[in-house]
This record gives C-alpha cells, sequence and structure tokens, in this order.
C-alpha cells in the first residue's frame, strides 16, 4: 500500500463507492421512470423499495464510519494520555471529537507539539488539523 498523506488519506472502497452504490442509484432512476410511464401501485412500490435500499446502502456507511469514529476517539485519548507531557495530560477531555479524529494522523513524535497547537487555536474542522501534520502516520485499518 503506498504511504498515506493528506493529499491521498481518503478511503474509497472501490466496490462500493464505484459499483454498489451507482448501480442502486440507477435503478432507482429506472423505477422511478418506470413509474411515471405507467404509474399504479406494482411501480410505485417497486421504486420505494429501490429507494429503501439505496438509503440501507447509504446508511450501513454512515452507521460504520460513526462507530469507527467512537473507537478512534476512544483510542487518541489513550494515546493522548501515554505520549502527552503534563501540562497537556489533564486537558485530553478539551479536544472535539472532530479534532481526536484528525489527530490520529499525527505521528508519536509530533502529536505533544500538535495537541498544544490544537488546543492553543482550536481550530473546528477536521481538515484544518489535518493541514498542520507534518510526519504522517497512516491509518489503514479503517471502515
Amino acid at each position: 500500500m503506498a504511504t498515506q498523506s493528506y493529499q491521498s488519506h481518503a478511503k474509497f472502497v472501490p466496490l462500493y463507492h464505484f459499483v454498489v452504490l451507482p448501480i442502486l442509484l440507477v435503478n432507482v432512476l429506472l423505477v422511478a421512470y418506470e413509474v411515471v410511464k405507467a404509474p399504479a401501485f406494482p411501480t410505485a412500490w417497486g421504486l420505494l423499495v429501490a429507494i429503501a435500499l439505496f438509503l440501507a446502502a447509504l446508511f450501513g456507511r454512515v452507521f460504520a464510519l460513526k462507530v469507527q469514529d467512537r473507537v478512534i476517539r476512544l483510542e487518541e485519548r489513550m494515546r493522548l494520555r501515554e505520549l502527552l507531557p503534563g501540562d497537556l495530560k489533564g486537558r485530553v477531555n478539551d479536544f472535539t471529537p472532530e479534532q481526536l479524529i484528525a489527530i490520529r494522523f499525527a505521528s508519536d513524535a509530533e502529536v505533544a507539539e500538535l495537541a498544544a497547537v490544537v488546543l492553543r487555536e482550536n481550530p473546528t474542522k477536521r481538515d484544518a488539523v489535518k493541514k498542520l501534520i507534518k510526519q504522517w502516520r497512516a491509518d489503514d485499518v479503517r471502515a
């Protein structure tokens, strides 16, 4: 696997993003066309089922990412309690969920410095924190 960086850290699952979702979306559009062409209960029901399948696929991904974010927050709090100097250890709970999720990409060597900057400047978006990272720590085990 290639080295991760800010530019290359986004996670795509090709079969999900480029096969399953497009097929389900095209299915919604085709069934919607059938409803317009021949409105009736069976075609309308087919459209509702097509929409439900598409939404199930989307929500399945969203729910997995939410659980992953919760685990990341827990892992990062534990990691920060190990790596931060004494004056910052007591501030671990001051990080927002967005900040913790972004900080996971910082190497152990720079996490204390980055944590101090984040606490001082309080960037609210994950992207802003990720852009502050100099030594990227890959996260290859994620949903």
